[in-house]
This record gives structure tokens, sequence and C-alpha cells, in this order.
């Protein structure tokens, strides 16, 4: 048994993400009387991207929320139609001014399966070229990044995003280059 939905309100809606409020019951009888819920419409990618010197690259992005600037690797929404490899070959595009080849999908998650139905993919890739140009809105740099100075980066926790780092540390680990 799983738990199951009694009631829902409504607390905010829109093309990117919903608040709602359950009023849920668990298989033991225990009873949620307001269980807040984040809904995604759509999933998310985030994209491992190696060169030719087996350099990954990093991009540092501005967030409003968090009041920071982070060093993250290039991610964005899945698009109604695109799997996770096509919307991973137009995000880095779009971020980086890079086109990339051989997308392979590595992995899928939930971020926070506790409150939210959030859709997490990470796809690795290869750059094959650039164009020299990148979103100075949403980005202040980019950089390749060796592994060894990334895993100095996580050590002094100067990678805060999760999904980053999941897809960072999934590189790192045996079996996934």
């Amino acid at each position: 048994m799983l738990p199951k939905r009694l009631a829902r309100t409504v607390i905010y809606e829109n093309p990117w993400v919903n608040l709602y409020v359950d009023k849920v019951i668990f298989p033991d009888g225990r009873l949620i009387e307001k269980h807040h819920y984040l809904h995604y419409d759509r999933q998310s990618v985030g994209v491992v991207i190696e060169n030719h010197r087996s350099e990954i690259l990093l991009i540092q992005s501005y967030r409003y929320v968090t009041n920071s600037i982070e060093w993250e690797i290039p991610a964005g929404r899945i698009e109604e139609g695109e799997s996770p490899q096509e919307a991973a070959k137009r995000e880095v595009l779009e971020e980086t001014g890079y086109t990339v080849t051989e997308p392979r999908l590595i992995y899928t998650f939930n971020p926070s399966n506790g409150m939210s139905d959030a859709v997490f993919n990470i796809v690795k890739c290869k750059a094959i070229s650039s164009i020299d140009n990148f979103d100075k809105n949403e980005l202040k740099e980019l950089k390749w990044t060796t592994i060894s100075d990334i895993k100095e980066m996580i050590g002094k926790n100067q990678i805060k995003c999760g999904p980053s780092l999941i897809g960072l540390l999934l590189i790192l680990s045996e079996g996934i280059r």
C-alpha cells in the first residue's frame, strides 16, 4: 500500500511549478492534514560536458534565491517532445555556445522526493565546437576544469548545486566515464 491523497487545495499554479496542500492518509492510518507538494510539469536535465583533454565544463550562474554566484553544470527544463539527450544538446548550446555530440543519459533521480515530484536527468556528452559566445545574462563565466580541480572544489564546498554535485560525483565514480 502507498499513501493516498484524500483532498487537495491549490495554492499556486503556473507553467513552471505548482504548489498544493494535500490531505494524505498513510498505510498505517496516520493522517497528515497539510502535506505540501510541489509539482513540476516537466523534467529537467543537467549536462556533464567533457572535452578532448578529459576536462569538464563548469559554468558560473547567478542565483537570486540563494543570493550567490555558483559553479554548476549546464542545466535546464526539458521541453515538450524532447528527450533528455535532445534537451541536453539544446541547453548546452543556449547557455555555453558549445555544440556537443554523443549525449548519453547516465542517471535519473528525484532531488526532493519528500515534497516534490521533480525529476532530474544527468546526460554526459563531448564538446565538439564552440561559437565562443555564452549567455551573459544567465552566466558570469565558464571554464574547463580538470577532474582533480573538481575534486578539490567539492572538498572545499565550492560546488553547492545538488544536481551538479550528483552529475559530477557520478562522473568521478568508477564505471561512468
